[in-house]
């Protein structure tokens, strides 16, 4: 992990002026959400630290130069449409969704502080289709969408310089990417879409306020206004609309280069030794393809047999923020885009971790995690933290209490795995590091809302939660009948040493109270009941839970291994993640010490996964799961083995090659096996 020195924010105070008052610009950063864009990879790796410079040395903060960064908000906008089918028919709605982004630009200061510049930016709409949609018309027979998929920019700007400040118009260029739907399609099952580029124009103004040498955050306005498109769809219907939007961002941005020396002289030192926040970022993107396979039939949620190749991008930035004593804020803004094989269908251990279970055309932007954690120091021996993503550098007793609350990843603190982690450095394939038959509680995108305590101590740690359900099986919505629905989940993680070596054992164990079907229940349904068996129509407030042995052990430096046990009773539906109701998984993972690339690795791993009986009959019968359902099934335990390589290019980023073989895919031996080869690269700072 590279470490972002000249991240840590200024404070202007002493120690005993810290414990009554903070920066209003370190309260700033508290409300800065924002995507770091890919360009900063090639500086992020060799950052200069902050130099505290002599008196003598004091100079202003230069804002010349060039700079990228990103930005998050809100807009409103109005549309105007006509639907033309008989006659002409208008309609005007109005729309507000979330949205990220990312910018960058060049400054020019002048000798008398007027700033010269030029900006380019693309923003995103929120990943919610709700959110993407901008105006919905009703024909006889169909409904037409409209959806924005992107607006950009590119602008001049012209302000002035103060210092540390800045102030500054704007105004330029715009153009959007419009999607236009009309469901159902008149050529066949299909929807029939279109995609339409818009032009207009862009004007407003903005603030910022430079952070340290290299960082500056900013709040600024935009106004859009997009001239008009016009189509015809394959029906014969005609659509024509227009639209403009107000856009209120906050953003950060990072100088590609600048003055060594940020005057006038502030301390980076927050009293004991570290900064009050930081910045990180990742990029990941997997490439994935399988060839042809046997397949004497295929269903609704099948991997289809013929050769396809599918990628996926995410581009997250970690933005952490400490506002007093033993408290941190963590924000996640987060891009994503691509398909899984098959919309990720097909394979109970799916072979892509970064498949979310939504498909994007284009980047599509969420807020993956904002979450506030709170920790109370027991006294006696400490430990360092070092700095990263999502982990401000202090020092803690070892003996300590802490408290998480927001929205996060339940496997952002339990079911962890030192040799079998994230699919963007790791293993790629879900259920290396998913933990199979834990019925993992989240949205389409593996992200939930909830609370945890953990108490922490040399050799144990024990860790509680409680978090919201999906109101039914791999949605979006969340369960708000609170407390009486909803996962529990609780861990007791043991830390030893076996051979002078450190190892780990974890028992995890889940409740999940919410809205499900049941397999049974679904099976006896009348055969001639529709969609039978329709498990939709068994839903109602059940039970399930489950059980998951987790284990790490160090047998040199260079090598671990681990494993992992998973048992459900497999009597409902799964309600967030995939369908495995047993699992046992065992592999290893080796750095390339011994042939002189210490930064290298290597990992190979087993999974074999298991159906319950009532859901072997249920699938048996046609049933269809969150990832599988062939419409037939002659029974076998799904097994996956995974191979893979990762080579470091420099200290931020590798490349990895993966191979996995998957032998009885979504649990059926008339399919099947299946190679699945994916190339993955990863940088982070």
């Amino acid at each position: 992990m590279v470490l972002l020195s000249g991240v840590q924010c200024a404070k202007l105070s002493r120690k005993r002026e810290r414990a009554t008052r903070r920066s209003w610009s370190s309260w700033l950063f508290c409300g800065v959400a924002v995507l770091v864009s890919a360009p900063e990879l090639a500086l992020a790796a060799d950052l200069p630290p902050v130099t505290k410079a002599p008196a003598a040395r004091v100079l202003p903060f230069d804002w010349s130069g060039a700079y990228v960064g990103g930005h998050v908000g809100i807009t409103r906008g109005q549309v105007d449409n006509t639907l033309t089918e008989s006659r002409p028919v208008g309609s005007s709605e109005s729309f507000g969704p979330a949205f990220g982004g990312v910018q960058a630009g060049y400054n020019l200061i002048l000798n008398s502080g007027l700033l010269l510049g030029l900006e380019a930016d693309m923003t995103f709409t929120n990943h919610l289709i709700p959110n993407q949609v901008i105006a919905t018309r009703e024909s006889s027979s169909t409904t037409i969408t409209e959806t924005l998929d992107y607006v950009g920019t590119v602008r001049g700007r012209i302000g002035y310089a103060f210092d540390r400040f800045l102030v500054y118009g704007t105004g330029g260029f715009a153009y959007s990417q419009a999607r236009i739907v009309e469901s159902p399609g008149s050529l066949g099952p299909e929807d029939d879409k279109r995609l339409m580029l818009r032009s207009g124009w862009a004007a407003g103004g903005g603030a910022a306020i430079a952070l340290n040498q290299y960082w500056s955050a900013r709040v600024d306005y935009l106004y859009h206004q997009f001239g008009p498109i016009s189509l015809t769809m394959p029906s014969g219907r005609n659509y024509e609309s227009t639209f403009d939007m107000h856009m209120l961002r906050v953003g950060l941005d990072r100088k590609l280069g600048g003055p060594e020396v940020f005057g006038p002289q502030v301390s980076d030192d927050n009293g004991s030794g570290f900064g009050d926040w930081n910045v990180h970022g990742q990029v990941t993107v997997i490439g994935q393809g399988h060839g042809t396979f046997r397949s004497p039939y295929v269903g609704p949620n099948s991997l289809s047999p013929n050769p396809q190749a599918r990628n996926t991008s995410t581009m997250t930035a970690f933005l952490g923020f400490r506002p007093w004593e033993g408290g941190e804020i963590y924000l996640n803004p987060e891009l994503m885009q691509g398909f899984g094989l098959d919309g990720v269908h097909g394979v109970a251990a799916f072979p892509n971790g970064e498949a979310q279970k939504s498909n994007f055309p284009t980047p599509r932007f969420n807020m993956a995690r904002m979450y506030l954690r709170q920790t109370w120091g027991l006294g006696g021996e400490q430990e360092v933290i070092p700095d990263g993503p999502n982990q401000l550098a202090t020092k803690q007793d070892i003996d300590r209490v802490s408290v998480t609350v927001g929205k996060f990843s339940v496997l952002d603190f339990f079911n962890l795995n030192s040799y079998s982690g994230e699919p963007r450095t790791g293993f790629i394939n879900w259920n290396m590091y998913g933990g199979g038959s834990y019925d993992w509680t989240m949205d389409r995108l593996s992200w939930t809302w909830g609370a945890m305590t953990e108490i922490n101590r040399k050799d144990w740690a024990f860790r509680v939660g409680y978090f919201l359900l999906p109101s039914v099986s791999n949605v979006d919505n969340f369960d708000m009948n609170i407390p009486r629905h909803g996962e529990v989940a609780a861990e007791l993680e043991l830390r030893y040493e076996l051979f002078k070596q450190p190892g780990k054992l974890r028992l995890f164990g889940w409740v999940n109270h919410g809205t499900m079907g049941g397999y049974a229940d679904a099976v006896a349904l009348p055969v001639t009941s529709p969609n039978y068996p329709d498990i939709e129509a068994t839903r109602k407030t059940r039970t399930n839970y489950g059980v998951v042995v987790n284990l790490e052990q160090a047998i040199t430096k260079e090598l671990g291994v681990f494993s992992r046990v998973t048992w459900s009773p497999g009597q409902t539906e799964l309600i967030g993640w995939t369908d495995v109701h047993r699992s046992a998984s065992l592999g290893a993972q080796l750095k390339g010490t011994a042939w002189g690339r210490p930064n290298d690795k290597i990992g190979v791993a087993g999974i074999v996964e298991e159906l319950s009986s009532e859901a072997r009959s249920y699938f048996a019968a046609g049933g269809l799961g969150i990832v599988i359902g062939d419409g037939k099934l002659n029974y076998r335990p799904e097994k996956v083995l995974e191979a893979y390589y990762a080579f470091s290019i420099n200290k931020w980023s590798t490349f990895t090659l993966d191979y996995q073989f998957v032998a009885n895919p979504a649990y059926n031996a008339d399919r099947g096996p299946v190679s699945f080869y994916s190339v993955r690269y990863h940088a982070e700072w």
